[in-house]
């Protein structure tokens, strides 16, 4: 066993060590042959080409990745040079994505922790790191990646997995770490405690102390992430199949009131724990759903997600004495905004997410014309499901979640029928025609 000290900010001791292929559980058949054959290429290249991260990770633990990551000695040029159906992308850190069909390999330079002055790594004055793309050794590659658990290589030329910061026995263990001072690492990328919630949720391992203990004094230096990769981060967080263990987590170690505001302030000042308990069964369904293989909607997510903060609003409004309908609309506008400054929800989600909300209303209504206007509403089978969901928070929706399951039993030729007639009479969501008015004459008279 080696011991190589790597020029970093902590100067963390290398320890390379192999782990023979007899002594692990990973076999080639469990390995995307796409993954393999840019692994071969690039050894018959002369260059050093591993299999890294979250794919080892996950076949340590019987896994089944969705993803094969490559690292590897040559320069994103040179990857290029070697695979026709290569391309380059980044600047904050530049790849090489070798696209077969509708896979894509991804394979990253092996890269430095230091500054060789190039301009080529660059760090925020709060420590977070703006761009990466020094070129260094395996080893140091291995001490700049984020947890241990994911700084392990599976060498191509022998099937041995290459170890150099303790990573395979914390696999043994089941526990997360982060490589280096957690506090460094986490202002480097303030993104990375979202990733320790959600890959200790995944495969259900243990944060260290040391890693989970700055988190709560530091979760403020998420706001200073773009929206639009937290939004990214939230689907991954809660569409993997890991919903639960993923909010509590983020409860936990003190995330939700960064990462969902409004929604913790409501969820704080819910004494009974009625929201909560609907949240969680939301989000049960949803973790059930992906392990059946079926779709999940971002929409229907975030309307889960958000709906305590919603109806915290909703009551406030009406408290001032505001309309019912007015004050619907303008807490799901309020709410959507605020929630914006966090997390940038598409309006794709968005804007159904509030019918979600506002079609809830409507479920209360019994007038047989609006009942099947409202089974016809696109967006009927969604708020129906939301309806069925707030049992969980109360149990009054229990009458009116009997009358909408038998009123769907109704055929669907009187239900497009009696929709029909609501629009006809006015009282359905068609615009009315206007009567046209005749041009009359000098006399008065119509011509």
């Amino acid at each position: 066993m080696s011991t190589i000290t790597v020029s970093n900010p902590n100067a963390i001791a290398v320890h390379a060590r192999s782990i023979e292929r007899d002594a692990h559980p990973i076999s080639r058949k469990d390995i995307s042959p796409n993954a393999l054959r840019v692994l071969y290429r690039l050894r018959e290249g002369g260059f050093g080409a591993y299999l890294v991260g979250g794919a080892v990770r996950d076949l340590l633990v019987d896994g089944h990745p969705k993803d094969f990551d490559v690292a590897t000695s040559a320069t994103p040029e040179q990857v290029k040079a070697l695979f026709r159906n290569c391309r380059l992308i980044g600047r904050r850190f530049r790849l090489a994505h070798v696209v077969y069909g509708r896979e894509i390999i991804e394979v990253a330079t092996f890269r430095s922790n230091a500054d060789d002055g190039s301009g080529d790594r660059e760090t925020h004055e709060g420590g977070r790191l703006l761009r990466d793309n020094v070129y260094g050794t395996i080893e140091e590659d291995a001490v700049r990646r984020d947890f241990t658990a994911n700084a392990l290589y599976y060498a191509i030329e022998d099937f041995s997995v290459r170890d150099f910061v303790g990573g395979y026995e914390d696999v043994q263990a089941r526990l997360l770490r982060l490589i280096g001072d957690p506090e460094t690492r986490y202002r480097e990328d303030p993104v990375r405690m979202l990733r320790a919630i959600r890959l200790a949720a995944k495969l259900n391992f243990t944060i260290e102390p040391a890693t989970a203990a700055p988190i709560p004094a530091l979760a403020p230096l998420l706001r200073e992430s773009a929206p639009a990769r937290l939004f990214e981060e939230s689907l991954k967080l809660f569409l993997s199949g890991n919903a639960v263990a993923s909010f509590e987590g983020l409860e936990r170690h003190g995330l939700l009131p960064v990462f969902l505001p409004e929604t913790a302030k409501a969820l704080a000042s819910n004494r009974s724990g009625a929201l909560r308990r609907m949240v969680l069964e939301g989000l049960r369904s949803t973790d059930l759903r992906v392990a059946n293989d079926e779709p999940v909607s971002p929409a229907f997510l975030f309307a889960v997600l958000l709906w305590p903060a919603y109806c915290r609003d909703l009551m406030q409004l009406q408290a001032q004495g505001v309309h019912a309908a007015e004050a619907q609309r303008r807490a799901a506008d309020r709410v959507t905004v605020h929630q914006l400054n966090t997390i940038a929800l598409p309006r794709r989600f968005s804007l159904p997410m509030q019918e979600i909300w506002l079609l809830q209303s409507r479920f209360a209504q019994r007038q047989r014309k609006r009942v099947f206007r409202l089974l016809s509403h696109p967006r009927f089978r969604a708020a129906f499901d939301f309806l069925q969901l707030r049992q969980f928070a109360s149990p009054e929706h229990a009458e009116d979640i009997a009358f909408w399951i038998e009123a769907q039993t109704q055929p669907a030729e009187v239900v497009a029928q009696l929709e029909a007639q609501a629009i006809e009479a006015g009282e359905g969501d068609a615009p009315r025609k206007r009567r046209r008015r005749r041009r009359r004459t000098n006399g008065g008279a119509p011509e």
